[in-house]
């Protein structure tokens, strides 16, 4: 239990996602006992384990399902007699899988005049805020005083070493075009639940362009948010700030507000399998 314990805490210091497994009943002579517990992360057992490896097979086959719904459940397991030398007579088994998730990570690349708001508006949503820029004149504490973390680095090194998973929220607020694709070809194929990016709509698209003539799927192109934010008509940086972090809360709790992408997006993805240089 000592280290499963120390596992659980590991993982969410690591910003990554936790599933403990515990049998809590089994038909008679199946080959597990209640009470024993296994923990997962990532897809790999880290501590303890069921004590049957048929058993621990289907629950690690469960565990993505499992940690994207987030809540804890019982699994009933079915077992046929004869369907392997391990399984002694038919029965089920029920296991009680409960899920631990790190708090979800806003990170902010970019350190701007539309970065500052967000972040304090990141911190009110309870997000753990993180802003990277590569000029620590822009990224320090006294523009992020409420800010988790403020990193000072190259933009593809820092995101490359950077925990990316479905907890995390990212927005590409830079300072330039070459920016945004250096940072954008970075994430767009990891896991994140949200990537944005800033820019008016030549400029996006001309990005994803880019990123597509280099092999990047069109199915990863359109999870990107851009232009970013929901179609609110906003002119400061604090509401575009706003309208970013609505955006988010529609994509994490699955709200219907309009987004500015939606009505780009097919003409993004259209203009892109016809080859087209440039979109009107």
């Amino acid at each position: 239990m000592q280290a499963i314990a120390r596992g659980i805490v590991a993982a969410l210091e690591a910003r990554r996602q936790a599933l403990t497994a515990t049998v809590v009943s089994r038909s008679r002579g199946l080959p597990c006992e209640p009470g024993a517990k296994v923990l997962v992360v990532e897809g790999e057992v880290r501590a303890g384990g069921l004590g049957w490896e048929r058993l621990q097979r289907r629950v690690l086959a469960d565990a993505p399902a499992v940690l994207a719904k987030g809540e804890p459940q019982v699994l009933t397991y079915t077992f046929e007699a004869g369907e392997g030398d391990d399984v002694p007579r038919s029965g089920t088994v029920e296991v009680f899988v409960e899920v631990y998730s790190p708090p979800p990570t806003l990170l902010i690349v970019g350190a701007g005049h539309i970065a500052v708001p967000l972040a304090q508006v990141g911190k009110l949503m309870d997000f753990e805020v993180v802003v990277v820029d590569d000029r620590a004149s822009f990224a320090n504490r006294e523009r992020f005083p409420t800010a988790d973390e403020v990193v000072v680095g190259d933009y593809e090194q820092v995101l490359d070493g950077f925990p990316v998973g479905p907890q995390t929220y990212i927005v590409l607020v830079t300072r330039a075009h070459t920016w945004d694709v250096v940072s954008l070809r970075r994430v767009i194929r990891r896991p994140a639940a949200y990537i944005g990016m800033i820019g008016s709509r030549r400029r996006v698209f001309a990005v994803f362009k880019l990123l597509h003539d280099e092999g990047v799927p069109l199915e990863d192109i359109a999870r990107v948010h851009a232009p970013i934010g929901l179609d609110i008509e906003t002119e400061t940086p604090a509401e575009i700030a706003i309208s970013i972090a609505a955006e988010i809360i529609k994509v994490r709790r699955g709200g219907g507000a309009p987004s500015l992408s939606d009505h780009v997006r097919e003409r993004y993805l259209r203009a892109l399998q016809k080859g087209e240089r440039d979109i009107a």
